[in-house]
């Protein structure tokens, strides 16, 4: 017999510790082993029960979440999974949760959200387990930069594409990425993520307030510039069109909105346009999205990396492009950054 997940549950409330708590009474190989009322007592307790996984509630009294979690993330790192009213996909709540270490988070269950309770209730037993397959190491806090924009070169030439590929999982791995990419490098970074255009326009503002190099949302016209990171939404397909010594974005919408394929359509673009200025990264998420892709740009004689699949917090996408190409470079997203500027 296996042995059971352990999980813990920190919610200032005793009533939604309580209520988690029944959402794993019927699950199989999953123990939870405490709860606690505030970050605080979970930082107590974790040497002692020595979790699994923990669930984390952000707004409470003594301690609050976020700052809980950097403690754990720098003194006992633990696989954890946001449970709150603030955490919701596009929030600056969330994507702070995520760069301190967080490897996913929920909405706590509520009747006013618009699916099921059941529904919402096996999400979270989903992502539970999804988080506790993923190994995690010490993490170093990363600052916003002060003044870096300012500072930063302007009209860089690009030299050199790297693409980008995210799913599930992937806000975290670009937190990691992004901002300690260095605006002196002549490189533009296109990223590509399936989550839906409002969060991905969310995350452009968030990745840019947190970053020395300029991030900005992917238009239609724009001239490639170098130091600049591209976000591109997973329903886009975008292609390099050649303007005097450069390119410029075509972007228009998948015509296959249940198929993804808009990474393999931008690596080819960027392989046949860049050939061996090119590079292929993809990180956490599902399906097998950019493994032919990746495969394009090494034949180009382009560089390319996947994120070490067991620090995915979904391991379909690497894998995949594992499976279709020789990958040499398996790097984890917190030394992604450094891999790039190998590249150079």
């Amino acid at each position: 017999m296996s042995v059971p997940l352990k999980l813990m549950i920190v919610d200032d409330s005793r009533m939604i510790r309580k209520a988690i708590s029944r959402i794993f009474d019927n699950i199989d190989n999953v123990e939870v082993v405490g709860e606690a009322g505030n970050g605080a007592h979970a930082l107590d307790m974790l040497p002692k029960l020595n979790p699994d996984v923990v669930t984390l509630d952000v707004n409470m009294p003594v301690m609050d979440g976020l700052t809980a979690l950097k403690h754990i993330m720098i003194k006992s790192p633990t696989p954890v999974v946001m449970i709150s009213t603030l955490t919701k996909e596009g929030s600056a709540v969330t994507f702070d949760a995520l760069k301190y270490g967080a490897l996913d988070f929920v909405h706590k269950p509520s009747r006013t959200q618009k699916v099921s309770i059941r529904e919402q209730e096996e999400n979270i037993v989903k992502k539970v387990r999804l988080a506790s397959r993923v190994e995690i190491e010490n993490i170093r806090i990363l600052r916003t930069p002060t003044g870096a924009k300012r500072d930063a070169p302007k009209n860089i030439e690009c030299t050199k594409i790297f693409v980008m590929g995210a799913a599930e999982g992937g806000y975290g791995s670009l937190l990691k990425i992004i901002p300690l990419l260095s605006p002196n490098i002549p490189a533009a970074y296109f990223v590509l993520l399936y989550s839906d255009t409002p969060q991905v326009d969310a995350f452009a503002r968030y990745l840019s307030a947190n970053s020395s190099i300029s991030v900005k949302r992917a238009v239609k016209g724009d001239y490639v510039k170098g130091g600049v990171c591209y976000l591109i939404s997973g329903s886009e397909y975008i292609r390099l069109e050649p303007a005097g010594r450069g390119y410029t974005l075509q972007v228009e919408e998948s015509p296959f909105s249940e198929r993804r394929l808009a990474l393999n359509v931008l690596m080819f673009s960027v392989a046949k346009m860049m050939k061996n200025h090119s590079a292929g990264i993809i990180l956490s998420g599902s399906g097998n999205d950019g493994a032919e892709g990746v495969r394009m740009i090494a034949r180009a004689g382009g560089a390319v990396a996947v994120q070490t699949p067991k620090n995915c917090l979904c391991q379909e996408m690497p894998r995949a492009a594992m499976a279709n190409y020789p990958v040499e470079h398996i790097v984890s997203d917190a030394n992604m950054a450094k891999f790039i500027s190998s590249c150079f």
